[in-house]
């Protein structure tokens, strides 16, 4: 890919995710967005700590969504790669397969406290420069009744959400508190993004 130097270009983010939670929160950094879903495989090896699937997991994707992009002369690109888990007694919770899956991983979290980690990745194609660092939040969950489960996820809320559910939603009546980044749990820590960028030479507000 060539482009123009950063000097005298626009620097304009690709975020390598079509999840409308992280679109949102990308634009909290003020730069200019293009949504490049990277369709990279999400598979880790079963020995893989927390931080490093969400680290590799973020960085695969940030490489897998390069190949999707365009040469623009006039632009600066960095593309932002970014993988969320939910751990509870160091075994990661995906999203759930269905129904009653995520039942399963909510009585699991209920009256609990677990971690959530978030892996952020910023890659610059043209240089091939790449910035990458995880953050971990720790969220303490209510003690759910059997019903309140059941009510939850007839919302279906839960079924595309690591550990079953979002805290930017109907969730957040199930958490009783969080220590740490509340966007980190969201699914994009985005002042951890921001030292990222800064770190490439993005000048941020």
């Amino acid at each position: 890919m060539t482009t123009a130097s950063s000097s005298n270009c626009r620097t304009v983010l690709a975020l390598a995710s079509s999840s409308p939670r992280r679109r949102e929160l990308i634009g909290l950094i003020g730069l200019p967005v293009r949504i490049v879903p990277s369709g990279a495989d999400e598979s880790t090896p079963p020995d893989w700590s927390p931080s490093l699937i969400v680290e590799q997991l973020s960085l695969r994707k940030a490489q897998a969504s390069v190949r999707h992009l365009e040469p623009t002369a006039d632009e600066r690109t960095i593309v932002v790669g970014s993988d969320t888990i939910v751990v509870l007694d160091g075994a990661a919770m995906g999203k759930p397969a269905g129904e009653e899956d995520a039942k399963a991983m909510l009585r699991r979290l209920s009256g609990r406290t677990h971690e959530v980690y978030s892996g952020v990745c910023c890659l610059e194609p043209e240089t091939g420069r790449t910035e990458l660092a995880h953050q971990v939040t720790r969220v303490r969950m209510k003690e759910l009744s059997e019903e309140r489960i059941a009510r939850y996820v007839a919302t279906r809320e839960p079924f595309d959400k690591a550990g079953a559910y979002g805290i930017q939603g109907r969730g957040a009546l199930l958490v009783d508190g969080i220590d740490g980044c509340f966007f980190n749990v969201v699914g994009l820590p985005v002042a951890l993004l921001a030292d990222l960028l800064e770190r490439l030479g993005v000048d941020l507000p």
